[in-house]
C-alpha cells in the first residue's frame, strides 16, 4: 500500500499550531523524522528494521504525522523526554487460552454484520515546546472512511494533552477528545491506494488471502501476522469471524508471548499477546478486549535504542473499537 506525499503534506499544513514560521528552514533531525514517516508509510511488503511508524497504515502515519507535525519544521527540536507509561498486566495466561477465551466472546459480543471501510482510531503524537524543551503526550482520534474507487474521507481530532511524566495520568485512561479538529480532508483514489480493495471474505483462507495482500509472507512469524493484520485493522472494520480467524492465525505462527490481563488507553478490559520483530529491534503488543474477543489495539515497544528514542520507550500504539461518541 502507498499513500501519496500530498495527503501527508495536507495533514501535516491543517494541523501546523504555527509555532514556527511556515518558512523555517528545518534542521537535520526534522528532515530525518520528516523522511522516516515518509519513508515508513511505503508498501508493507518492503522488509526493513521497523521503528515508531512502521506499523502503522499509510493514514495512519499520516494521521500520528498530522499531530507532530510542527515538530518536524521546527529547527532544533530536544529529543523526545518522554513517552506513555507500558501498561501494567496481572496474572498469567497462555496465547491458546487467549484465543479460546476471545473466540467464546466473540459468539456473543456486538459486531459488524460485514467488514466495513470505516475506521475509527485513537493513536499519539508526541508534541514539543522548543522554548522549555518540554515534550507533552498529544492522543489523537481519527476517523478514516472510504469508498471502493479508493476515495474518502479523513478527520482527525486532537485528544488532551498530558506530561508523560505524570504517573496519575500516564496510568488513567488517557486518551480524551478535545474537540479539537486538527485536520479534515477528501481523500482521492490516486492519493490513497489499497491492496485489498473488495470485502473480503470470513473464511481462514480469505484472511490468509487478504493478510497475504498486506505484505504477510508464506512462512509467517506471529510478528508477521500481526504486523500485516495491523495494515488491515487501519482500513476495515471487521466481522467478528474474522478476529477469530486473525487470532487463529495468530497463534498458529507461533512465538507470541501472553502477558495476561490489563486496561488499555480508553480504560477497557484487555489480555495481551507480545510478538518481536526479527531483528529484535522493537515488540508489539496485540490487545484483545476481554469484553467482546476483539482485537482492540497494537503498541509498539522500542527494544534498542535509537537517536530518538530509548529503549523500553513506548513509541506508538492504534487502538480500534473506537465509540463513535469518543470522537467529537
Amino acid at each position: 500500500m502507498t499513500t501519496d506525499h500530498s495527503i501527508l503534506e495536507q495533514a501535516l499544513s491543517d494541523a501546523d499550531p504555527g509555532r514556527t514560521p511556515r518558512d523555517a528552514a528545518p534542521d537535520a533531525r526534522a528532515l530525518a523524522m520528516r523522511d522516516r514517516i515518509l519513508r515508513e508509510t511505503a508498501a508493507p511488503k518492503k522488509r526493513r528494521r521497523m521503528r515508531a511508524l512502521g506499523w502503522a497504515t499509510g493514514l495512519v502515519a499520516v494521521a500520528t504525522a498530522a499531530v507532530v507535525a510542527f515538530v518536524m519544521i521546527t529547527p532544533q527540536v530536544a529529543a523526545v523526554a518522554g513517552t506513555p507509561s507500558p501498561l501494567d498486566f496481572e496474572g498469567e495466561s497462555t496465547v491458546t487460552g487467549i484465543v479460546d477465551e476471545a473466540s467464546t466472546a466473540l459468539d456473543s459480543s456486538p459486531g459488524p454484520a460485514e467488514p466495513l471501510r470505516l475506521v475509527r482510531t485513537a493513536s499519539w503524537g508526541i508534541s514539543v515546546d522548543v522554548g522549555t524543551e518540554t515534550s507533552t503526550v498529544v492522543p489523537q482520534l481519527s476517523t478514516l472512511s472510504w469508498q471502493p474507487d479508493g476515495s474518502g474521507h479523513m478527520t482527525i481530532i486532537e485528544g488532551v494533552p498530558y506530561d508523560p511524566t505524570d504517573a496519575v495520568a500516564s496510568n488513567a485512561a488517557e486518551v480524551r477528545s478535545s474537540g479539537e479538529v486538527v485536520a479534515d480532508f477528501d481523500i482521492t483514489p490516486e492519493q490513497f491506494s489499497s491492496p485489498w480493495l473488495s470485502v473480503p471474505g470470513e473464511s481462514a483462507d480469505d484472511m490468509v488471502a487478504i493478510l497475504r495482500a498486506f505484505g504477510m509472507p508464506e512462512q509467517p512469524t506471529a510478528f508477521d501476522v500481526q504486523t500485516a493484520m495491523t495494515w488491515v485493522l487501519g482500513q476495515w472494520t471487521l466481522t467478528n469471524a474474522q478476529h477469530r480467524e486473525l487470532l487463529v492465525l495468530l497463534e498458529d505462527a507461533g512465538g507470541g508471548d501472553a502477558l495476561g490481563t490489563s486496561t488499555d488507553r480508553l480504560g477497557r478490559p484487555v489480555t495481551g499477546i507480545r510478538t518481536l520483530s526479527p531483528d529484535g529491534a522493537v515488540s508489539d503488543l496485540v490487545l484483545v478486549s476481554l469484553d467482546t474477543g476483539r482485537i482492540v489495539g497494537v503498541e509498539r515497544t522500542v527494544l534498542k535504542a535509537d537517536e530518538v528514542y530509548p529503549a523500553g520507550a513506548i513509541v506508538s500504539y492504534s487502538l480500534w473499537d473506537v465509540e463513535e461518541e469518543l470522537i467529537r
